[in-house]
């Protein structure tokens, strides 16, 4: 398996009988993430890297409804499911290093 180095890959895709896809994926440890209010009255959360932003807000842009709060939970469930994977992956890999150069050495 190839490992790369860091970067962000940026895709769109456009056809005449659908709806622009835009796909961002961030494969970089320079990934800026931040949660404000706009306007006391709209969250706002931002991804970014210095090749692409990403943002996300309420619907339309204007007050919080039942599905930006389904949205926002969902967020954070998978942003806990991502860290805990991080998390156990981060150990197992450690520990076989660890092993590794055991055995080398």
């Amino acid at each position: 398996m190839t490992i790369l180095g860091p970067y962000t890959h940026l895709t769109l895709s456009m056809t005449q009988d659908e709806r622009p896809r835009l796909t961002v994926s961030f494969h970089t440890g320079e990934v800026r993430i931040r949660a404000h209010v706009l306007d006391e009255r709209r969250p706002y959360l931002a991804f970014g890297t210095p090749e692409a932003d990403v943002s996300i807000s309420t619907t339309g842009a204007g007050p919080v409804t039942d599905a930006d709060l389904t949205t926002a939970r969902e967020i954070f469930n998978a942003a806990a499911r991502y860290l805990a994977d991080c998390e156990r992956l981060h150990t197992q890999q450690s520990a076989t290093g660890k092993a590794t150069a055991k055995t080398a050495a």
